[in-house]
């Protein structure tokens, strides 16, 4: 994805949006797809079909070391001793008073952590997280990585073919699940209140895997339905 230190970024996708005549804006410094024509039409889709979000503004990052565990139990609410490998947990970053800092999942990986955390947070974030790992044996580190959320109630059995066609396997996961083959994280996780699978996978991969969905018939659907689906599904908003 572009990344100009004085220009707006764009993801991987932007030309595929731009030629879909999306109405792209500004969010947290990058030029992002609001809708393709009709909000409404791109909710209505998800709430009765399928659709994707290319939500690849948001932040990757991996944490792993031999303190990772104990670093995260410091720096997020919820416990991650917790939590299974190749699980998943909705948390918050904290600072010393207990105030929220964002909101963000965590997911435990075969080896090792990975946070997804809000664009608009990026560099609060990454800040927090850097000045802290130094009391610890732990790197962290931010991915360059694509986002692809597909929502919705078809989602579930029209994606599998689209997956097997990339040469990936979906295993029947339970919310807040995930799996990983080779470079691509595929996790049952999602903000809209259906049933959901997010996919971090380098640009190249989302090229394809978007070009696909759009082949198979999925609806591509702005920032903007995303807000109204997450509204409506009562999840917090937060950076």
């Amino acid at each position: 994805m572009s990344d100009a230190s004085n220009a707006t970024r764009r993801t991987a996708l932007h030309e595929r949006h731009v030629a879909l005549g999306a109405r792209m804006v500004d969010f947290s410094g990058w030029d992002m797809p609001v809708n393709y024509g009709s909000q409404i039409e791109e909710h209505h889709r998800v709430r009765e079909g399928w659709g994707v979000f290319d939500v690849s503004h948001m932040t990757v990052v991996d944490v792993f070391g031999r303190d990772e565990e104990s670093f995260l139990r410091y720096m997020l609410c919820n416990d991650v001793a917790g939590l299974k490998p190749l699980s998943a947990q909705y948390t918050a970053m904290l600072n010393p008073a207990g105030g929220i800092l964002d909101d963000l999942i965590v997911y435990r990986r075969q080896e090792g952590f990975r946070l997804i955390v809000n664009a608009g947070t990026r560099k609060k974030d990454l800040d927090w997280l850097l000045s802290h790992a130094t009391a610890y044996d732990v790197e962290v580190e931010e991915r360059a990585l694509a986002i692809l959320a597909i929502q919705g109630p078809d989602a579930q059995s029209r994606i599998v073919d689209v997956l097997r066609a990339m040469g990936l396997t979906l295993s029947a996961l339970r919310p807040f699940t995930m799996m990983e083959q080779g470079d691509v994280m595929m996790a049952r996780t999602g903000y809209t209140g259906e049933w959901g699978l997010e996919i971090v996978l380098p640009d190249r991969g989302a090229l394809e895997l978007w070009d696909s969905l759009m082949s198979a018939g999925c609806a591509p659907v702005g920032l903007g339905a995303r807000d109204t689906l997450r509204l409506e599904a009562g999840m917090n908003l937060y950076g």
